[in-house]
């Protein structure tokens, strides 16, 4: 044996050895991962998916378009047939001709397949191929069926592609080219990684699997997010007023009072200097104020959509009217509490009460006659089984909320991040939007109620009217200026159902815009990015493909059209105010103790 062959063999030795070691260390993982994962919450089936309903009547639906139109679906099956067969034939005949390689490939690009071999590998691109023939066959067989209402299609179709995305061969490792080629160069050390990942998400979330979306250590909440300085100068049992320090020496008359939504932290409106709209709004000479809500414990069980309202937004609007001496501010709603800001502003319409000089709404619904794609989850099967969950336990538990709006997205916030979490051993990104995301929030036992029930299902607010605070209110009392901003591709939000809200509401003074992207993207989307543009469109009377139709598409972001839209309701200006006044001391900075609940 040749010196060079010594070495060759003693370097396969150490590999194989590392391998075996990395190979004993992912037993001893496995025994610790199958202790944790006893531990975890046990879901209820009515939040684990649809009723057996839905499913019984697409499968009686089915049969019955076989008989009544079997020439349909023995043309759509064959067409299946055909494709599957003719790829397995091609792909036989090349490997008994002794060439490695793929048959032809006519399947839709998919990012999911991004990696080399899923082209290039025979066997993988065999998988890939019959994977995405069975996922159209799938979709198709779904549209054949035409004895479903419009909802239940739309479930349907909803729940059916999240089996189809959950049985991808890219979410197991043994059909996952990347996955094994990294434990291959790594001898085995990036699925001791995967399983250490995988152990740790279980046990800092009491056994519930749920994927870490970004790196926690790489933030602290005023350190290097919610960074704005300013100051909590009020505080209740719902939420703390947080003012924010001006960084100009003149500021318009009239106030802004921010209300994020309470399914989440304020701070995805203040998350970096560079993308924050609460810093761009000081800069932009606006007294600014954000309510940051508190994080209910089963303390809160009778809280109501009335408590939000008579102690978060009405005692907001007096506390900062208070402090800057004035007779009316301007507000902004987003989602949630864009729909909240609404039934208040409706309220106060009833009660002849003028603070409010105008309004706007990020992404929000008060029509909620078309749901979008969170629609799915508010039939009685699932609304039903969240009701038993708050009265068992006095509040929804965030982990259900993120559970479901991940769903929403789950390649993108389920499946993909556990591929390269827990197949690839990789660590999560540093990336603040994934860090927020991840911060979620309980809600009250009344108010997920009294909000799914009257205002989801039931549309009151939109029709015969929604009860608030002893009276009973409709959009048509929404009267004040107002300007709302939806995103083209919202997924909680649909634009044209936020439209269809505006439309209904009883305000002469009404601005739409239209942004690019989605419910977060489209929102936090800072003119210095350039990223998204928008469109706009005067004409608020057409129907929702018209005003698009007809809309002027501007580049880049809507915030410097918004900020010519509130200033010229701001008022003058006046000399710039610190934050709290002797009535009003400075609590704590900025940003505030709610935040940091859990």
């Amino acid at each position: 044996m040749t010196t060079n062959d010594s070495e060759v063999a003693d370097g396969v030795g150490q590999n194989v050895a590392k391998l075996e070691a990395n190979l004993a260390r992912v037993e001893e993982l496995t025994q610790r991962l199958l202790k944790v994962m006893g531990q975890g919450r046990q879901v209820p089936p009515a939040l684990q998916g649809p009723s057996q309903e839905l499913y019984v009547k697409a499968a009686t639906g089915y049969m019955t378009e076989m008989m009544q139109n079997p020439a349909k679906l023995i043309e759509h099956q064959l067409a299946f047939w055909g494709k599957s067969v003719k790829h397995y034939v091609e792909a036989q005949h090349l490997l008994a001709q002794g060439k490695l390689e793929p048959a032809s490939d006519d399947t839709p690009k998919d990012r999911r397949f991004s990696h080399g071999l899923w082209d290039t590998n025979p066997y993988f691109n065999f998988i890939k191929q019959q994977y995405l023939m069975n996922a159209a066959a799938v979709q198709q067989a779904v549209e054949d069926i035409d004895t479903l209402d419009s909802a239940e299609k739309k479930r349907l179709r909803y729940f059916s592609r999240q089996i189809v995305d959950m049985i991808s061969p890219t979410n197991f490792l043994p059909t996952n080219p990347e996955a094994l080629a990294l434990a291959a160069e790594t001898e085995g050390e990036s699925l001791v990684a995967g399983l250490e990942n995988m152990i740790a998400d279980l046990e800092a979330n009491d056994g519930d699997l749920v994927v870490t979306l970004a790196d926690k250590s790489a933030f602290t909440l005023g350190e290097n997010l919610a960074t704005t300085p300013g100051s909590v100068v009020f505080r209740n049992h719902m939420f703390e007023l947080i003012q924010y320090a001006p960084t100009t020496e003149k500021v318009h008359d009239i106030p802004l009072i921010i209300f994020p939504p309470w399914i989440n932290k304020f701070y995805i409106l203040d998350l970096k200097p560079q993308n924050s709209l609460i810093k761009w709004a000081v800069a932009q000479g606006y007294t600014v104020f954000v309510v940051s809500w508190v994080n209910p414990d089963p303390g809160y069980r009778e809280t109501s959509m009335t408590d939000y309202v008579e102690d978060g937004y009405l005692t907001a609007f007096k506390e900062v009217k208070e402090i800057c001496g004035v007779k009316k501010v301007n507000a902004v709603g987003y989602c949630i509490a864009g729909t909240t800001l609404a039934l208040t502003l409706a309220l106060m319409k009833k009660r002849k009460d003028t603070s409010v000089n105008a309004a706007t709404f990020f992404t929000t619904l008060t029509d909620f006659s078309d749901g979008g794609e969170v629609g799915v989850f508010l039939d009685d099967d699932f609304v039903d089984g969240i009701e038993a969950e708050v009265n068992e336990n006095g509040v929804l538990d965030s982990f259900f909320m993120s559970r479901t709006f991940s769903y929403l997205r789950s390649n993108d916030l389920i499946y993909g991040p556990a591929i390269k979490s827990y197949m690839m051993g990789k660590a999560p990104p540093a990336f603040d939007l994934l860090y927020w995301n991840g911060d979620g929030t309980n809600l009250p036992a009344s108010m997920a109620v009294e909000y799914l029930r009257g205002l989801c299902q039931e549309d009151r607010f939109a029709n015969d009217g929604f009860q608030i605070a002893g009276e009973t209110v409709k959009l048509k009392d929404v009267t004040v200026p107002l300007c709302a901003i939806a995103c083209e591709t919202d997924h909680i939000a649909a634009w044209k159902s936020s439209y269809a809200g505006v439309q209904k509401m009883g305000s002469k003074d009404k601005t739409f815009v239209l942004s690019e992207s989605g419910h977060i993207a489209g929102i936090v989307n800072p003119p210095t990015k350039d990223k998204y543009g928008h469109y706009t469109n005067s004409e608020t009377g057409l129907t929702a493909d018209d005003w698009l139709d007809a809309a002027d598409k501007q580049t880049g972001s809507w915030w410097p059209l918004w900020d010519t839209w509130l200033s010229k309701k701001s008022g003058k200006k006046v000399v710039a105010r610190q934050p709290g006044d002797s009535l009003h001391p400075v609590l704590c900075p900025a940003p505030g103790t709610y935040v940091s609940s859990k």
